[in-house]
């Protein structure tokens, strides 16, 4: 399922989508919040550019409004059907879902955007 070349294989390590060799991030724990979306400029194993043209990622908001979207039907599913909670409680679980996930939310929804424009190169970084 996650092997290397799938495209499943680097959204969720937030490797390369080139040549899916390094981490995209400087640092990959996305708990360090003021390091979640510090990425290194290039790919060091294939030279790939992560920028690919100014202002790339901001097409990333898009994909972070779906997936928060996703992620707060769910809590709400979850919270007001399956536990029973009044309908306050349910927005509250809402919010603190939404506010736990935020830094991995915001790199998938990365990792997501930029998987959509390039793909897996077997040759990348080989001499």
């Amino acid at each position: 399922m996650l092997k290397k070349g799938s495209k499943l294989n680097s959204i969720l390590t937030g490797s390369c989508p080139k040549c899916q060799n390094e981490s995209m991030y400087s640092d990959k724990n996305p708990l360090h919040l003021t390091k979640v979306l510090k990425m290194n400029d290039n790919c060091s194993h294939c030279g790939f550019k992560y920028q690919i043209e100014p202002s790339f990622f901001y097409g990333a908001m898009y994909v972070s409004y779906g997936l928060n979207v996703a992620v707060g039907v769910a809590a709400f599913i979850v919270s007001f059907v399956f536990f029973g909670a009044s309908i306050g409680y349910a927005f509250v679980t809402i919010i603190a879902t939404l506010v736990v996930l935020l830094p991995f939310i915001l790199r998938l929804s990365r990792n997501i955007y930029i998987n959509m424009f390039v793909s897996y190169d077997p040759k990348a970084g080989h001499k």
